[in-house]
């Protein structure tokens, strides 16, 4: 079989795919510990709610008409579009209305759509990149360029905090923006590790990308206003014209929904749209409908900031006690856990790399992520980026645990085969 370059790059593997094929066996064996993933959570008071609402949708016959047997158009549900353009017109003032809202099967689908769009190689034959100004960044982004190299990355300032914890800073004086780049994109709160950008940091970065005319892509999927997942205070959720602000119901609680949501300058979202009908030929409508009600009347902030938050806040906190207990005896600190459900760990002065690492505790019967496949577009080089894993407290507690003593005897007994 003759692949194109677009074949090729998939024969090749992906850090996004290695990670799903992972939590398709995890889920499947029954006894394998995933860590690595990022599915979220089963909250009790969040699927009782959709399960209320789906019955009522299946019970209305005009509503399952349109739920299993209308396209939506390429925009997305127009009545969902709307009931969150007035949600976040109340919570923050944006001057927005649906037409500044599209919907895609997912936030993969909407970044996949987003870096193509504004990055690649351009009509009078240069190429335009995607900036991430600050590395770790999402393992998901690095693969969806149809062109290869779509990205520019910044190694970040760490600060160490206390003797276990650190924290990413934006390294401002290292970000160069020419005429290559496209876009600049940062996830807030930060997957792999957590970390919440500072209104500062955004605000300088949306100085910078309003400076050279490019968006700023602000990934708030685990972030404001839903599911609420950030655990560190004084953030505040910003659009305006050259913003684009993506979201998701994934991390709410309907992952296998597939809702992916954008919001953006009026002529973006009319791009996105069209992609949306060459791809996709409409959106699907089955988590928008689902959601609609529960957006238009603010029950989702509740919701989110009641239930949402602090079930993962407590599972954090669980798993930094039970981290800090069994940890012992080898040099590590975390990244401070601002939000999301992630741990971000660093084994400095690691004897092997954080691969190498992830494949003994995968033998284990733990399953994690290696830290290198969060620094796309990072010169290599960088001995940090072979020191990290990043984790996932979001599944069951006591999982979550003998999870993390697995870790904890594999790296201790890295160390001890390394000792002269």
């Amino acid at each position: 079989m003759k692949l194109s370059a677009f074949g090729e790059k998939f024969s090749a593997g992906a850090g996004i795919l290695s990670l799903m094929e992972d939590l398709g066996r995890a889920m499947t064996d029954g006894e394998t510990i995933m860590m690595g993933g990022g599915n979220p959570g089963h909250i009790p008071e969040i699927q009782e709610a959709m399960r209320r609402r789906l019955l009522d949708l299946a019970a209305d016959g005009q509503a399952l008409r349109k739920l299993i047997g209308i396209y939506d158009p390429p925009q997305g549900d127009h009545d969902f579009c709307q009931a969150l353009a007035d949600l976040l017109h109340r919570l923050y003032g944006w001057e927005i209305s649906g037409e500044n809202i599209c919907l895609t099967s997912g936030s993969q689908s909407a970044f996949f759509l987003l870096f193509n769009l504004l990055a690649g190689k351009t009509p009078t034959g240069g190429v335009q990149k995607i900036l991430l100004p600050l590395a770790p960044e999402y393992i998901g982004y690095a693969d969806l360029g149809v062109e290869s190299d779509l990205f520019v990355s910044v190694r970040p300032n760490i600060e160490e905090i206390g003797e276990r914890f650190f924290k990413y800073r934006v390294n401002f004086d290292e970000i160069s923006i020419g005429p290559d780049i496209g876009a600049i994109c940062v996830s807030r709160p930060t997957n792999p590790t957590g970390n919440v950008l500072t209104d500062a940091e955004i605000g300088e970065l949306f100085r910078l990308a309003r400076e050279h005319d490019i968006p700023l892509i602000i990934d708030s999927a685990y972030g404001l206003p839903f599911p609420g997942m950030i655990y560190t205070d004084a953030v505040t959720p910003i659009w305006e014209r050259h913003l684009v602000v993506c979201m998701s119901l994934s991390k709410f609680g309907l992952p296998a929904a597939r809702t992916g949501i954008v919001v953006a300058d009026a002529p973006l979202i009319r791009l996105l749209s069209g992609a949306n009908a060459v791809i996709n030929l409409a959106s699907c409508g089955f988590g928008a409908m689902l959601a609609t009600e529960i957006v238009a009347t603010g029950e989702i902030i509740r919701l989110s900031n009641e239930v949402v938050k602090p079930f993962y806040q407590r599972k954090m906190e669980q798993a930094l006690a039970a981290i800090e207990e069994q940890f012992t005896d080898f040099p590590y600190r975390v990244h401070v856990p601002e939000g999301a459900m992630f741990l971000w760990l660093w084994f400095p002065d690691l004897p092997i790399s954080s691969r190498t690492l992830y494949q003994h505790l995968k033998q284990r019967g733990v399953v994690v992520v290696s830290g290198d496949y969060f620094f796309p577009g990072l010169a290599p080089g960088w001995r940090h980026a072979d020191e990290c894993l990043r984790i996932t407290y979001a599944q069951d507690e006591q999982d979550v645990r003998q999870g993390i003593g697995l870790i904890a005897d594999e790296v201790r007994a890295v160390w001890k085969a390394a000792a002269p």
